[in-house]
């Protein structure tokens, strides 16, 4: 039995071939793993407020911030990092947006990536503090980017690799589904 943490990124709600493809990918763990959870984190529906001053205050303990906004901005950040660490597997439905993640999914990484919550330089090296997660990205875009003449166009897969193994989660896998707006791809994409 196991906890997953699905992450909805796309704005086209069910619709979304990375939402489907998310589907997919947690139907075959529910099926490997009987009896598992599903907490879905539905980023359009539970969009986070973009990285501003008042988040880097807060989070780094500089400046002066009014309490009750240092209060919302900690205690929506905690909740995020607490549904992460308690989540044995990761599912995340990535939409590609302009060669990149949508910004809800980046808005929800700015708050889960936090120096002393996910990774710490207490040492005096970077030490990753989410471990021992497995991480799925369900991928869809309506080219094809994984190979080809538009691979150098992939900034998806290799930021989300970064950004999530930057703090410990480098047991990644992706499933995508491409060309879902060409012609002779879009039919069996996903």
């Amino acid at each position: 039995m196991k906890k997953i943490l699905k992450i909805i990124s796309s704005v086209k709600g069910a619709e979304s071939k990375s939402t489907q493809l998310a589907d997919a990918v947690i139907e075959k763990l529910i099926a490997q793993y009987p009896g598992s959870t599903v907490k879905v984190k539905d980023l359009l529906k539970q969009p986070y407020e973009h990285f501003h001053e008042g988040h880097l205050k807060v989070y780094r303990g500089m400046g002066d911030v009014a309490p009750e906004i240092a209060a919302g901005v900690e205690k929506i950040s905690e909740e995020a990092i607490n549904e992460l660490m308690s989540a044995d597997i990761i599912v995340i439905g990535v939409p590609v947006y302009n060669f990149h993640i949508p910004s809800t999914l980046k808005g929800w990484l700015d708050h889960v990536m936090r120096a002393g919550k996910t990774f710490s330089y207490a040492s005096g090296q970077k030490e990753a503090l989410v471990n021992d997660k497995k991480v799925y990205l369900a991928v869809a875009s309506g080219g094809v980017y994984s190979e080809g003449p538009m691979q150098a166009y992939n900034f998806v897969v290799p930021y989300l690799e970064a950004s999530l193994g930057f703090i410990g989660m480098t047991d990644i896998s992706t499933f995508w589904a491409e060309g879902c707006d060409m012609p002779g791809y879009k039919e069996t994409a996903l």
